[in-house]
């Protein structure tokens, strides 16, 4: 279960607005995380302004782009709880569960705002909308996703089976 504030995102925001190029030969995980949505306009400032345990919730397509895993780890490592979207990138998506970022798809996604506090069950995907007190359905993940996500990522999945 998460519980957090949303930060707002749209459609299409693809990897090098997430974590730009420029910071690819940085390998400490809290030095990527105070670039994270550096290239976003108007949140250049928002591993500043997140908090730990804050979700993200954007559109369709989020995470498009290049195949680096440098975006979903600034994420991870910014303290985000859970980023919640309409669709992700494939790329993005197997990213995020390989490196145990909690990742929920959401048709509704569009009716969580922008300071709303939701609550997440990744177990059933409900969403819940606490201060509106109103309940989305989002999209679990399949077992295996979940047993690698709950593992800490796909390394640590690797590690217990072997």
């Amino acid at each position: 279960m998460y519980r957090g504030k949303v930060w707002k995102f749209g459609d299409d925001v693809d990897t090098d607005q997430i974590y730009p190029g420029k910071y690819l030969p940085l390998i400490d995980p809290k030095e990527m995380a105070r670039h994270v949505m550096e290239g976003v306009d108007g949140r250049e400032n928002f591993a500043d302004m997140v908090s730990e345990g804050d979700i993200i919730v954007a559109g369709e397509n989020f995470g498009c782009g290049s195949s680096r895993e440098h975006a979903a780890l600034a994420i991870k490592h910014a303290g985000v709880a859970i980023v919640i979207a309409k669709s992700f990138a494939r790329i993005f998506y197997r990213n995020a569960i390989n490196i145990g970022l909690p990742i929920m798809e959401c048709a509704e996604a569009d009716e969580i705002e922008e300071g709303d506090e939701v609550e997440v069950d990744e177990k059933t995907g409900e969403i819940r909308i606490v201060n509106k007190d109103k309940v989305l359905k989002g999209k679990p993940l399949s077992g295996l996703e979940r047993d690698i996500l709950m593992a800490g990522g796909l390394l640590n999945y690797i590690k217990k089976k072997g």
